[in-house]
């Protein structure tokens, strides 16, 4: 398994426009973390960006996870990079 970390921007008025799908994305975390792909995950504070770290077989799966994420489909996201990453500590 590798790490890589996830780099990403909001919408404006993210607070706001999230609220109708903010349970099932949450829900979606909650099980990525219970299986073991997803270490972390949140907004930096004033929720411009979004910032996570997985663990994953390929950049591809993690990519795919994006896609799939309800804030991606709903445009609360607009940007999301994915890199592997290199935990040296």
């Amino acid at each position: 398994m590798a790490r890589f970390v996830l780099w990403g921007t909001y919408c404006s008025n993210a607070l706001e426009k999230r609220t109708p799908y903010r349970e099932e994305h949450l829900s979606r975390l909650k099980s990525l973390k219970q299986d073991g792909i997803l270490i972390t995950l949140g907004p930096t504070e004033g929720s411009t960006h979004v910032f996570g770290i997985f663990e994953a077989e390929t950049l591809s799966v993690v990519q795919q996870l994006v896609a799939e994420d309800v804030y991606w489909r709903e445009g609360i996201w607009t940007a999301v990079n994915v890199y592997p990453w290199i935990q040296a500590f």
